[in-house]
């Protein structure tokens, strides 16, 4: 279904009337956070847990948060005008609200929208292309989801242009990273290898619950620096975002400096892979807000 009403700020409005200012610093300066939840048959997964780094994004960032509960609110009545969504995403976004036309905050109160769409659901694997442009793991936005995604659009749009799906980046240590919009995960004899914090990373709400459940499963997990090397030689690589769940990368290259493909490898879908990704729709169907 078409999405046909928006939350912005105290009013659940038509779409054709959600508008902010054009002074708001969430468009001139990217001033802002925001979260991605998965819309399923129209309820959204691990909504306290997305509300949760959503407070800490605003926290780092130093915007001031509505209360949960006109959040809560929100999202209520953004969900109840779209029942019949049976897959979809719904983002929630914070910005510092209107200021100067420069980086200086004013004292405006904070912007809130509520918006969500529906899309196609992801196919059974997914193609990666390693970049050459880095995370900053010093950078102060570290870890936090901010709405400053320029880098990722530029590198989703090098990959995309080049027949893949994902783009995979390193930081500046030459460590892996993340993806523009996913945590990477690596299984290597039988071990699920994962890139720690110190990589700059976001910590995806679906990243860290399939490192619970699968700890709780018995699955060994690692959380480390992994060397990009290590991609060439994993028995089997997957994705995790909000709407990817564990989806499987079955072809993988990558992308030098000059911008020329280099490295390529294409792999099977592995068990390891298969049992998490089962497991975390099984934990799911359990429990809609863990």
């Amino acid at each position: 279904m078409q999405a046909t009403h928006f939350w912005v700020n105290d009013e659940l409005v038509p779409v054709t009337q959600a508008k902010v200012s054009v002074l708001d610093h969430g468009f001139t300066v990217a001033d802002g956070v925001f979260e991605t939840l998965l819309v399923l048959d129209g309820e959204v997964f691990a909504r306290d847990l997305h509300l949760t780094r959503l407070a800490k994004s605003a926290a780092g960032l130093g915007i001031a948060l509505p209360d949960v509960a006109k959040l809560n609110s929100a999202v209520d009545q953004v969900l109840n005008a779209h029942k019949a969504m049976d897959f979809g995403r719904l983002r929630v976004t914070v910005t510092s609200g209107s200021g100067p036309l420069g980086s200086d905050r004013s004292n405006a109160e904070p912007t809130l929208v509520v918006s969500i769409s529906a899309q196609d659901k992801w196919p059974d694997s997914t193609s990666a292309l390693l970049v050459p442009w880095t995370r900053n793991e010093d950078s102060p936005l570290a870890g936090l989801k901010t709405t400053s995604y320029a880098e990722n659009a530029y590198a989703l749009e090098a990959a995309k242009s080049r027949g893949f799906s994902e783009a995979l980046f390193c930081d500046t240590s030459k460590r892996l990273s993340e993806g523009t919009g996913s945590n990477v995960f690596l299984v290597s004899n039988g071990v699920v290898i994962t890139p720690s914090d110190a990589s700059g990373l976001l910590r995806g709400v679906t990243r860290d619950l399939v490192i619970t459940w699968a700890q709780e499963s018995g699955i060994e997990i690692e959380q480390r620096d992994v060397s990009p090397a290590e991609l060439w030689d994993a028995q089997e690589l997957f994705l995790t975002s909000s709407t990817r769940d564990v989806l499987p990368i079955t072809e993988l290259a990558s992308l030098d400096s000059a911008l020329h493909l280099g490295s390529h490898r294409t792999l099977e879908v592995g068990a390891v892979t298969l049992k998490l990704a089962a497991i975390f729709q099984q934990q799911r169907a359990r429990n809609m807000n863990p």
